[in-house]
């Protein structure tokens, strides 16, 4: 399924109840890599029943063999109060998006640094215990654990970009000077990082280097949750 076809599809379900369709994410940036990149789709909508989900479920299964995420869906009254609660996705979809359909409503939508402080440690340790279990589980795979890697990458980049919002900066869209960025404040070696981001758009990682990237990726992690520990940040 094309994104135009998605747009379309939940366009007639949804009718007069449709406030709008919202691509965000690295699809709606300069960093998107064609067929790799996973394309992130906000649907805002005035009322959400089971009748109405229930008719979405061939569109969201068609969308997800082709590869994509499901849609994430909200109310208008959802989406314009939920940006303390999660802060992060939030800052994410405001500076890099693109609307489809409709429109995006920003009334009152703000995300503070109080907010954001705390998501970004828990979701940084979460990180870490996900790919402490998922290591374990590949043992010494290197078939999986290069697919670890490719597979984690995306997610740490969203913490990545709050630590950087954090220190009072707008993330670079290309992933490469946000990861350099990052371990210029937190004092990570960028290179397991870099490694793994030029695996995602393309690049090959030897199997002889496969294990001495997963070891420096896992330290690096490990330090960004020290880190983030330890760090005070001022209200803004």
């Amino acid at each position: 399924m094309s994104l135009d076809e998605l747009v379309r599809q939940l366009t007639q379900v949804h009718g007069s109840a449709l406030v709008g369709v919202v691509l965000y994410g690295s699809a709606a940036s300069d960093d998107v890599v064609e067929g790799l990149s996973d394309l992130n789709v906000l649907v805002i909508v005035e009322t959400l029943d089971i009748t109405t989900l229930r008719a979405l479920g061939q569109t969201t299964r068609a969308w997800q063999e082709a590869g994509n995420p499901p849609p994430l869906m909200l109310t208008r009254t959802e989406w314009l109060g939920s940006s303390d609660v999660f802060p992060m996705e939030y800052a994410d979809i405001l500076e890099r998006h693109r609307v489809l359909a409709g429109t995006m409503p920003l009334d009152g939508v703000v995300v503070h640094q109080r907010d954001l402080r705390l998501q970004v440690e828990q979701e940084s340790l979460g990180k870490l215990l996900r790919l402490r279990r998922a290591v374990m589980t590949a043992g010494t795979d290197v078939a999986r654990q290069r697919e670890l890697l490719r597979a984690s990458l995306s997610a740490v980049l969203v913490i990545f970009r709050s630590v950087l919002r954090l220190h009072g900066e707008r993330p670079s869209r290309d992933g490469a000077h946000v990861i350099a960025d990052v371990a210029a404040h937190c004092r990570l070696d960028a290179q397991p990082f870099l490694r793994v981001h030029q695996l995602v758009r393309g690049g090959a990682l030897a199997d002889a280097d496969v294990a001495s990237v997963m070891a420096g990726y896992l330290d690096g992690v490990t330090q960004l949750a020290r880190v983030l520990d330890t760090m005070r940040i001022p209200d803004a």
